[in-house]
């Protein structure tokens, strides 16, 4: 008789999440907050990482619920980079959605210290299913500081970043610790540090398939991956491939092939989320249908406009008109009108308000025109449903009705974010200054 052994596993917190079996949302910073995030989770991702955040740029700063939309905040005031005046305005490091990104949320860190690895987490471990350290970001932003792609050369000190985590933040909130490398020259150099990796209480382990040099140009290479997986199996640690997948079909083959639990798409959710979807499911879906329920999310989630703008000319086709338009736009009014997203207009109209955006739209002028005759439509439909005459002339000048008051048209009612904002629930002063985030994890 065949003797039957189960692989080992190591237990899931009961806050945290398995990585087995799953589809999911590379980090990348800039294409990586909240609206990329619930975009991916509606075409089918079944977890997300959230953009890395560097530990001193969370550490001090405020928690807070949006009372507009139920989001959390986690704020701080921005450093003065220069000015004498102090900076009014709180700056937002990190926001997530506490109900639609539940148990799907994984907050990656950048830190090269556990003592402010564990402050850091501490911040945000009863808002996501788990942590992950970030050491496989090549660029000076990271490395520079020690962190990033730099601590695959300082084992010791990756070793007790996790030690730290797992043993103080892990177990005490419930919720996995996990690590993303990249693979190093050779065989035996990756496959010592990930033994090392493994025995440190995580319960998943990302590899991606290129070294630190190589750039997201060059082709993954997956010579080492069978090996990697080998070991996280033995260790009872889930193993998730990334580099270069680009659909949930692909992805589901690569686990088939080199033997590893999950993938991790980067690149081309960028472009389409909907790469999210089998092709049973319908595949690829066209880019204004994308474009739609992503500035649907961007709306609700009051992203930033700048960062709206970024993700907008990944995901429009470069050789579209509407591509050359909103490279222009400078509010969301202006991004629903020249995606012709008439249905999200009163919703982008309110958000620049409140985000202060209205004066600088550049398409003002056509949008106001298009209002008025939207509301002249509006009228003359709803008199003929009634049964009353057409008038004979909708022209102020021979009508003798009068100019157009535009005063009657419905305008969106105006938010004051002055008067609605929620109370901090956790605060400390800030000892750090935020650091600017600009590239990929």
């Amino acid at each position: 008789m065949t003797s039957l052994t189960t692989p080992p596993r190591v237990p899931i917190p009961a806050n945290g999440v398995d990585y087995r079996g799953k589809v999911v949302l590379a980090p990348m910073v800039r294409s990586g907050e909240l609206p990329s995030r619930l975009t991916a989770l509606k075409y089918g991702a079944d977890l997300v990482w959230g953009p890395e955040t560097i530990d001193r740029s969370l550490i001090g700063a405020s928690r807070r619920v949006n009372p507009r939309n139920g989001t959390i905040e986690y704020t701080r005031l921005p450093s003065n980079g220069g000015r004498t005046e102090a900076a009014q305005q709180e700056s937002i490091i990190y926001r997530l959605d506490p109900v639609r990104e539940k148990g799907k949320l994984i907050f990656q860190l950048g830190t090269a210290s556990p003592e402010l690895a564990v402050q850091a987490a501490k911040m945000v471990a009863g808002d996501v299913a788990g942590i992950d350290v970030n050491s496989g970001c090549p660029k000076p932003f990271s490395t520079s500081g020690g962190m990033g792609a730099a601590l695959l050369r300082t084992p010791d000190k990756l070793v007790s970043i996790l030690e730290a985590l797992v043993q103080e933040v892990g177990n005490p909130f419930q919720i996995g610790i996990s690590v993303k490398i990249r693979i190093l020259e050779t065989p035996e150099i990756t496959g010592a540090l990930v033994s090392r990796l493994v025995k440190t209480g995580i319960t998943g382990l990302t590899v991606h398939c290129r070294t630190p040099p190589m750039r997201p140009r060059e082709r993954a290479l997956r010579e080492q991956v069978r090996m990697i997986a080998s070991i996280c199996h033995d260790a009872g640690v889930a193993c998730v491939i990334n580099g270069d997948v680009t659909s949930r079909d692909q992805a589901l083959a690569l686990m088939e092939e080199f033997g590893v639990d999950g993938a991790m798409i980067a690149t081309a959710a960028e472009s389409n989320p909907s790469c999210f979807r089998s092709q049973a499911d319908g595949g690829l879906l066209p880019f204004r249908d994308v474009v739609h329920s992503y500035m649907k999310f961007c709306i609700e989630s009051e992203n930033r406009a700048g960062n709206t703008k970024y993700l907008l000319n990944n995901m429009i086709p470069g050789k579209n008109k509407e591509f050359k338009d909103a490279k222009i736009s400078k509010s969301y009014a202006d991004f629903c009108h020249v995606l012709r997203f008439d249905d999200l207009l009163p919703g982008a109209h309110q958000l620049d308000e409140i985000l202060k955006l209205t004066a600088k739209s550049v398409f003002k002028d056509e949008i106001h025109s298009k209002a008025i005759r939207t509301a002249i439509e509006n009228n003359e439909t709803a008199r003929a449903a009634s049964g009353a005459p057409r008038p004979k002339s909708t022209s102020p000048t021979t009508s003798g009705v009068g100019p157009i008051r535009t005063s009657s048209i419905p305008s969106p009612s105006k938010s004051k974010p002055a008067e609605t904002e929620a109370n901090v629930d956790i605060s400390a002063s800030a000892s750090q200054p935020a650091q600017k985030q600009e590239v990929a994890a």
